[in-house]
């Protein structure tokens, strides 16, 4: 019986280094204020709340931890980035129709009054992401002032 556990561990720790070599592309490109940020000359403490808590998932250059390079977390951070990026990327926000940066401005703040946003999942791990309650007042503020300039064009 204690063979049987040997050899079922040695296989396991044979297949999780085997694992390892799969290592997919970073998602490092370039600086995230180089799109929303920029476009809508975000104060300071807009830009440090964005940086902290959004463009880790939402951006084209995510911050990697030490844990990013053991699989199989490495695998699902690249799937939460990928799914973020496919559903906001604000890098590529100066490529949205003007509709569709209403729509997302909508969404943005939708999230972040309903706490969706950042992703407990996220906020487990990196603590200081975590939007206090006088973050998420100065963020909605800030967006619904950009809501409200697009909607006087």
């Amino acid at each position: 019986m204690k063979k049987a556990i040997k050899k079922i561990l040695l296989v396991g720790f044979i297949l999780f280094l085997l694992i390892q070599i799969y290592q997919p592309v970073r998602n490092i490109g370039q600086a995230p204020s180089d799109g929303f940020a920029n476009f809508y000359n975000a104060p300071q403490q807009i830009q440090n709340i964005l940086q902290n808590s959004c463009y880790d998932c939402h951006s084209n250059n995510t911050n990697y931890p030490a844990y990013s390079y053991i699989q199989p977390a490495r695998y699902l951070m690249e799937k939460h980035i990928k799914e973020g990026k496919e559903e906001l990327n604000f890098n590529d926000w100066t490529n949205y129709s003007v509709r569709k940066q209403r729509n997302k401005l909508n969404g943005i703040i939708e999230q972040i009054e309903d706490d969706k946003m950042p992703l407990d999942s996220y906020t487990l791990i990196h603590k200081n992401a975590k939007l206090s309650d006088q973050q998420k007042v100065e963020m909605i503020n800030w967006l619904s002032a950009i809501q409200k300039q697009q909607n006087d064009r």
